[in-house]
């Protein structure tokens, strides 16, 4: 069977069954989840891959709703991994469009595989809860999930990685910050704050400190790296001096290195507004993901496919750079990242208009649009060894260092 017959027979799988993938996209929407406790979500997509042959297994890489899903065939060749998303924002529900991303990575998985007796290798979906964070922070308290796929070896055998993002414009992979996070915890001693003031130590005054000496940092920072926090809590009530204040914030920048320069900086603020109000304070340090590791061959493969399919390709430089933990996936192995349109060219993510667009008739025939490109892409890998060597050799070129995973807490002192 020829290259072009096989990507008719890929086609033909995704819109025979689009009614089905849509209506589970639909369901998922209608019942959001947020990170690490996507079970809904985990058992519908878990359902589809094993009803159509794939060997499922749950609760993997220290994660109840993470899962990882293979089949393969009896002839050698190359290992194509699709990355699932399935989580929800808190409040705002499927503002990201995860309930797009999971489906559209799964229906180009089963459609690739239904061509694995022709093309030889084997298909693989990561179920990566918790993209948008967890219990606690990005990840929750294991840090992000997709680092811990590749921690556990889940990423050892794969020769490429790839899914498609819902977006305001169909782009190609672009840059992402790495980040981490930094939880702040002061402590102070309880008073009537209005007959004893003098015999309490105000925790909120020294966070109020901590957040205006970083406000004040924030002004002489390079291009390319931000800080941004809230205060988790302030206090119980305006006539007790705060025993207790917190604030969560995220360090972002283009490389993990200049992450991880700026946190000793923000440490000593805290340190220094420690001393200042008599409190004392605990940082907990958190990894979050890593810097996007571009890879140009992957890229010019999905500008073709997305080119075959009609679509069309904004190819300007993104506005703002966000972080996600595909980051990881992309220092472990060639990776894709690239978007799709689904609404208007402002639409803007983590608001409740791409929640609705998430929901709409574009953002479900994106959905079956974004998986032919998927499985189209992963057949020309499967089938064009000099594609993928290439992609694979200029990943060799630009491979870095993996970070050495930090989830350390204790005083300021440290």
């Amino acid at each position: 069977m020829s290259i072009s017959e096989l990507k008719t027979r890929l086609e033909q799988s995704i819109h025979q069954h689009r009614d089905e993938y849509i209506a589970i996209s639909k369901d998922i929407h209608a019942h959001p989840e947020t990170g690490n406790n996507e079970y809904y979500a985990n058992g519908l997509l878990t359902a589809l891959l094993a009803k159509n042959g794939f060997e499922v297994t749950s609760n993997v890489a220290g994660h109840e709703t993470a899962f990882y899903a293979v089949k393969e065939s009896s002839k050698p060749g190359p290992t194509i991994a699709y990355l699932a998303e399935y989580d929800a924002l808190i409040d705002i529900g499927h503002a990201c469009g995860h309930n797009i991303i999971g489906v559209t990575s799964i229906a180009a998985a089963i459609a690739l595989s239904e061509t694995l007796d022709q093309t030889g290798g084997k298909v693989v979906v990561l179920g990566t809860p918790a993209e948008e964070g967890g219990l606690r922070g990005k990840g929750g308290p294991n840090g992000n999930v997709k680092a811990r796929f590749v921690e556990h070896g889940f990423l050892k055998d794969v020769d490429a990685a790839m899914m498609v993002h819902p977006g305001g414009k169909t782009q190609l992979t672009g840059p992402f910050l790495a980040n981490n996070h930094l939880y702040f915890h002061f402590y102070g001693k309880p008073s009537h704050a209005g007959s004893s003031p003098h015999k309490g130590v105000n925790a909120l005054d020294a966070l109020v400190l901590l957040y205006n000496g970083i406000s004040v940092l924030r002004q002489q920072l390079p291009d390319g790296v931000r800080v941004h926090g809230i205060i988790t809590n302030g206090g119980q009530a305006p006539n007790v001096i705060p025993e207790y204040a917190s604030a969560h914030y995220y360090i972002r920048a283009e490389t993990r290195e200049a992450v991880e320069a700026l946190e000793p900086r923000l440490r000593a603020i805290a340190e220094g507004v420690a001393i200042a109000t008599g409190t004392t304070v605990r940082i907990e340090h958190q990894v979050g993901p890593r810097d996007f590791n571009i890879n140009q061959t992957l890229n010019n493969l999905f500008l073709e496919e997305f080119t075959a399919v009609g679509e069309q390709v904004d190819l300007r430089q993104k506005e703002g750079k966000g972080s996600t933990d595909v980051g990881d996936i992309s220092h472990a192995v060639p990776t894709a990242h690239p978007s799709i349109k689904i609404g208007p060219d402002d639409l803007i993510g983590h608001t409740v208009a791409f929640r609705e667009a998430a929901n709409s008739e574009q953002g479900y025939e994106a959905l079956v649009t974004g998986a032919v490109v998927l499985a189209n892409a992963g057949l020309r890998l499967l089938t064009e060894p000099t594609l993928l060597q290439a992609a694979k050799d200029e990943f060799a070129g630009r491979k870095s260092t993996p970070h050495a995973d930090r989830t350390l807490t204790g005083a300021a002192a440290e």
